[in-house]
């Protein structure tokens, strides 16, 4: 594959896919079926979805999923600024509707799930991660709030049904003194939740950090100054090899052995030791 085939698929992806998917979402996303008329019902993104929206567009640039100064910059052609900022937006939409997809419509669901959104969310905030693991947290994410919702709530709230299931709604609905209200639509609504989903993971996996990809070296500079200190120390010691010094002191210590020559004369006339221990002194 050449160098303008490869860029002219990145184009491709960038300028037209992107913006589609995103776009596609942004509509699904708020797309229900009626139960019993089979009508179709659009519900907006409620107010909490567009702030978690917000602080999930913040977690994708600190954690470099989206490089701002990378896709807008002064050096960019005016209409290549305008095509990104756009593609920007609709992400920022379409994770607004994807969280409105997952969210129950009403009552105190409603309110448990947005506390389990927004206590994901501010957690995230304080760790550190890299692109692979922010898109496994967002895939694990949307996918817990779809299995509770449309898996789990969906069939104990569906009409009919055994007497267990309706046994385990009674016992629900008493324990939490009648504020459990979940609004039952039809079984389509899951399927189309689910491929709303899938198209934004899709998205999020394509959307690059960057709209062109940088050099190698510059990449491979960036990535040294992203590690924490101890990597950066680990990284340099793995480039450099063992340091002349380390491996001195890494040595044990050898002893030298060397040969001293004594001279000197004998006297005679001095007293021995013992004369000088046993001597008294005269009166």
């Amino acid at each position: 594959m050449t160098a303008n085939t490869r860029s002219r698929n990145r184009a491709l992806v960038r300028y037209i896919l992107l913006p589609m998917i995103f776009l596609t979402v942004a509509l699904l996303g708020g797309l229900r079926i009626d139960v019993e008329t089979k009508a179709f019902l659009f519900y907006p993104p409620p107010l909490i979805t567009l702030i978690f929206s917000v602080m999930v567009m913040l977690l994708f640039v600190r954690g470099r999923a989206v490089e701002i100064r990378a896709w807008l910059g002064s050096d960019l052609p005016a209409l290549t600024n305008v095509s990104h900022a756009l593609t920007l937006v609709t992400l920022y939409f379409a994770t607004a509707q994807a969280f409105n997809t997952v969210l129950p419509e009403r009552g105190l669901l409603k309110a448990l799930f947005c506390f389990f959104f927004a206590w994901t969310l501010w957690n995230n905030y304080f760790s550190k991660f890299d692109v692979r693991s922010l898109l496994l947290s967002m895939a694990v994410l949307f996918g817990t709030a779809f299995f509770l919702k449309h898996m789990f709530l969906a069939s104990l709230f569906a009409p009919g049904g055994g007497w267990a299931k309706k046994i385990a709604g009674f016992f629900l609905e008493v324990g939490t003194l009648g504020t459990i209200d979940s609004q039952t639509f039809a079984p389509a609504t899951g399927y189309i939740s689910f491929f709303t989903l899938l198209l934004y993971v899709a998205g999020l996996v394509l959307l690059t950090p960057r709209p062109e990809p940088e050099e190698d070296a510059r990449a491979l500079v960036r990535s040294y100054r992203d590690l924490p200190p101890l990597e950066q120390m680990a990284v340099r010691e793995a480039i450099a090899g063992p340091q002349p010094s380390a491996a001195l002191e890494a040595r044990e210590p050898q002893k030298r052995l060397d040969t001293v020559e004594v001279t000197g004369e004998l006297v005679t006339d001095m007293p021995s030791e013992e004369t000088l221990v046993t001597r008294k002194p005269d009166a």
